[in-house]
């Protein structure tokens, strides 16, 4: 490896455990998919560098790259959706709170 490649791959890890951090610490959804979004973004920065430095001449890595940045793009949109549809159901903004998707039945 390079020293540029090796200075891209490390940004990436420090991007990718960084995210990983926020997921597993923080308890507030919009949060989590901010942390969700960083790591994706960490793999597309991976994904780049070994395109440019990797020795290949298509463009195959920076399709890819293209498709990572649709597929984190339609996550943030149905996250939040779910998100907003579980808290004015249930009115609760805390993931530890959410774990059931199931709504409890109510006694008549």
């Amino acid at each position: 490896m390079t020293q540029t490649m090796t200075a891209y791959v490390l940004l990436a890890a420090l991007l990718f455990v960084l995210g990983l951090y926020g997921v597993l610490t923080r308890r507030e959804p919009i949060v989590v998919l901010l942390c969700v979004e960083v790591m994706l973004q960490a793999v597309a920065l991976n994904v780049l560098a070994f395109a440019k430095y990797g020795g290949f001449e298509d463009v195959t890595g920076h399709v890819f790259v293209l498709f990572i940045l649709a597929v984190s793009a339609a996550e943030v949109a149905v996250g939040v959706a779910v998100f907003l549809a579980l808290v004015r159901q249930r009115g609760v903004d805390d993931v530890v709170k959410l774990d059931t998707l199931h709504a409890e039945r109510q006694e008549e």
